[in-house]
């Protein structure tokens, strides 16, 4: 019994250093110290270099649950019935976790973490996720028939870039960009 609680320890302190450090790694980079992320978490350093020994293995955990919850949301969506609205569901979700998750990926690869060896995997699965979901609203004809996964890839990847804006320009209206796309894949009845 004991050794029960204390890997329910450990799983719940892991849960909490993950969200301390999606929180803190959101609003101050890589810049965050690991100390200051134990104490958001309420745990000791101690705890926290066991579960994740370097930063960049800390950072590499946040942005694989990221990935790992589009792609299950993903999954769960491909039950819907409708699945035009399913599709955008889930656009709507990525672009609801792009602000942090950019940050994190941009922070990775300073910090020289192989992101695409490491976590490429999880991204062909999304991918994989959103070609059912595709595939799908055109088969209802909610989205138009010439659209490919790698058209939508390419129009996902811009609209993200687009939101985060750089030093020439403000970044863009999340919701008015979500707007465009959706207008722009459906299909015309």
């Amino acid at each position: 019994m004991a050794e029960r609680t204390v890997r329910a320890d450990a799983r719940r302190n892991r849960a909490v250093l993950l969200q301390a450090a999606a929180e803190a790694f959101a609003t101050g980079g890589l810049g965050v110290p690991l100390d200051e992320i134990a104490r958001r978490a309420g745990v000791g350093a101690g705890t926290l270099y066991r579960h994740f020994p370097t930063k960049e293995a800390l950072f590499e955990a946040v942005v694989h649950d990221r990935m790992q919850n589009l792609i299950e949301a993903a999954q769960a969506l491909r039950k819907a019935d409708d699945a035009g609205p399913a599709l955008f569901e889930l656009l709507d979700r990525l672009v609801a976790e792009a602000g942090p998750k950019k940050d994190l990926v941009d922070a990775l690869v300073g910090a020289q973490v192989d992101v695409h060896a490491r976590l490429g995997g999880m991204g062909a699965q999304l991918r994989e996720e959103i070609q059912h979901l595709l595939t799908a609203a055109q088969r209802q004809h909610a989205v138009r028939a010439d659209i490919t996964v790698g058209d939508l890839m390419a129009l996902i990847s811009g609209l993200l870039l687009a939101l985060h804006g750089n030093g020439n320009h403000h970044a863009a209206d999340p919701q008015r960009m979500l707007a465009v796309l959706r207008d722009g894949l459906s299909a015309v009845r």
